[in-house]
């Protein structure tokens, strides 16, 4: 069970079900910025070009589930060693372990809004990006029926 969805300040489930979701995975230290209110994608990622409204977040670890999404409110294109979102020590937990890129496309959203029920694990986890909307995250109790109901 998720804790954060009955935390006081969590903010309420209540963005528009027609809202377009890019589900990304995220490994633990890549979900803690994410609380932080960004995730970088190196450019060279179609998702960093595509439209959406909303990031949701598929947990690697410890949970292995979607379990969050957020509401995109920039995008910011920051090439390394130049100032921006990201410092050295994020370069090196979140973009060298899957690139060797230097500009990276960081999403910057609101407060992560907890699902009321995460979508499971039931397949081999979310690869590259699946766009969905909010009402397919809030109906979809597994990965293979989101997957089912997503576009890649």
């Amino acid at each position: 069970m998720d804790l954060d969805r009955f935390a006081a300040d969590a903010p309420a489930d209540d963005a528009p079900g027609d809202a377009r979701v890019c589900v990304v995975a995220t490994r633990p230290d890549t979900f803690e910025r994410c609380r932080e209110g960004f995730y970088p994608a190196p450019r060279s990622y179609d998702r960093t070009r595509a439209a959406f409204d909303y990031v949701a977040f598929y947990r690697t670890a410890p949970v292995s589930a979607i379990t969050h999404y957020a509401r995109v409110v920039d995008r910011v294109e920051q090439t390394r060693g130049e100032p921006g979102p990201m410092d050295e020590g994020d370069w090196a937990a979140l973009i060298d372990p899957v690139s060797a890129e230097r500009v990276v496309v960081v999403f910057e959203f609101e407060d992560l809004i907890p699902l009321d029920s995460p979508v499971e694990n039931d397949l081999n986890g979310v690869r590259g990006a699946w766009y969905c909307t909010v009402d397919d995250l809030r109906a979809a109790a597994t990965l293979s029926a989101l997957r089912d109901r997503a576009e890649p």
